[in-house]
């Protein structure tokens, strides 16, 4: 395995457990969620440039996933 992998995955778990921590020790709900659902962006971002190889992939498939992801997580904490 390449070092290039082995980092991402010590950083999806770090994102990970810090996800649990802060679901599991934040008092504001709304704050919560927030950080939550931005820390699963980084992730989903993680995954999809790094393992799925979209970093190699036409420029309007970046901004697609990119702008959905974006216009996703602003919906939702908007709807909060």
């Amino acid at each position: 395995m390449q070092k290039k992998n082995i980092y991402t995955l010590v950083l999806l778990l770090l994102l990970t457990i810090t996800t649990a921590f802060i679901s599991n020790n934040f008092d504001q709900l709304k704050i919560a969620i927030i950080i939550i659902l931005t820390l699963s962006g980084i992730k989903f971002l993680t995954v999809v440039f790094q393992f799925m190889e979209l970093n190699r992939a036409h420029q309007f498939w970046k901004v697609l996933i990119i702008g959905f992801l974006s216009l996703f997580i602003g919906i939702i904490s908007i709807l909060l």
